[in-house]
């Protein structure tokens, strides 16, 4: 899974990746100190592999990992060459979801770009700059596409798509609530990997004294939170100034320091299950003496397609698949002790795959 981090120059973007990724990414109190795309790769927390991990005596764990892409803040005129930001959206639009984190906190100490804190009108700055990086590249393609639509249905009918999308974009809308999309029209989409295509999950950024109770009492939040919901996107509360602390503690520190705070758990951790809510992702896990490990799949996901996450040799000589439950296998002991009581299952083809199921696949080529 691959994340693009945007905003504003501070609303605490480069902050927040730092704590994530711990990857030092300059975080001064003024626009533009991000000039490099920051690339960070972190580990899923995930206790079922740790288990699983201490059960077998592993060698190894090792769990998912999310890849976040920080960029420079953006402003207006982004995508005309204003400040930094248009140079970097290119190294987002290989993303699978972005990150869209906006200020929902007042300091007078922490200058915003526009002279004031109001996080629609930020979202709305971000979203437009997005729009017009897109229109350029739809532009493109509708040059190119019309020089043989005359001649060929399929370019034909492209360009139909092409400049439906564009009169969307121009509105004011993202391209991922155009309608009436056929099958053809959005793998169309996918070839032009549009940033206001992507699914967004929103960072509302507070203070320290918002994080207790969810700033239900934040004005800004809610509206965030109203705006999302209008849009089908996620929404989750950090501070990332407690989350740079937080990053800082091993674990049995951080978990006292959430629970000084009354929180149940890090923005990393608030972040990674909106991830998995948004792109319709769970995992599944390996175990053994070697290597107790994680694995990333798009739910529904069949049998020998997981197998091929692993490797391309599973899936195509894919036999059949051992499978128990993560908790059924720990309160065994052993896979050998589950199999005695008929607790593991013999999976084929069509079995789909569940999220903590530990498979164990037999594959010949």
């Amino acid at each position: 899974m691959k994340l693009g981090i945007v905003g504003l120059p501070n609303v605490g973007k480069s902050t927040l990746f730092n704590s994530l990724t711990k990857a030092g990414a300059d975080a001064a109190n003024y626009p533009f100190c991000t000039i490099d795309p920051n690339v960070g790769i972190v580990p899923v927390p995930d206790e079922r592999i740790r288990l699983l991990g201490e059960m077998y005596h592993t060698k190894k764990v090792t769990p998912a990992v999310i890849e976040f892409v920080d960029i420079a803040g953006l402003v207006k005129g982004a995508s005309k060459g204003e400040g930094l930001g248009n140079q970097f959206l290119a190294n987002i639009r290989e993303v699978d979801a972005i990150v869209h984190v906006v200020r929902c906190f007042e300091d007078e100490n922490v200058v915003h770009v526009d002279g004031s804190v109001d996080p629609l009108r930020d979202i709305e700055t971000i979203n437009l700059e997005l729009i017009f990086a897109d229109l350029e590249v739809l532009e493109r393609r509708i040059s190119k596409v019309t020089r043989t639509a005359k001649m060929d249905k399929g370019a034909a009918k492209e360009l139909d798509l092409l400049k439906r999308l564009k009169a969307h974009l121009e509105e004011g809308n993202m391209a991922s609530s155009l309608e009436d999309l056929s099958d053809t029209d959005r793998e169309y989409m996918k070839e032009y990997n549009l940033l206001t295509d992507k699914p967004v999950i929103y960072a509302a950024n507070v203070t320290e004294d918002d994080l207790a109770d969810d700033a239900a009492g934040n004005e800004g939040v809610q509206r965030v939170r109203a705006y999302a919901a209008e849009n089908g996107s996620e929404v989750f509360v950090i501070c990332a100034k407690i989350e740079a602390e937080i990053s800082e503690l091993d674990e049995d520190e951080k978990a006292m320091f959430l629970e000084d705070l009354g929180l149940s758990e890090s923005g990393l951790e608030k972040l990674i299950r909106a991830s998995y809510r948004t792109l319709g992702l769970m995992s599944f896990l390996t175990a053994g003496e070697d290597e107790c490990r994680a694995w990333t799949i798009k739910i529904g996901t069949k049998a020998p397609q997981a197998a091929g996450k692993i490797h391309s040799d599973f899936e195509r000589g894919f036999i059949k698949a051992e499978v128990v439950n993560y908790k059924v296998l720990l309160e065994e002991g052993s896979l050998a002790a589950a199999r005695e009581k008929g607790l593991v299952g013999i999976e084929g083809k069509d079995y789909v795959v569940r999220d903590g199921d530990v498979i164990l696949f037999r594959f010949n080529v």
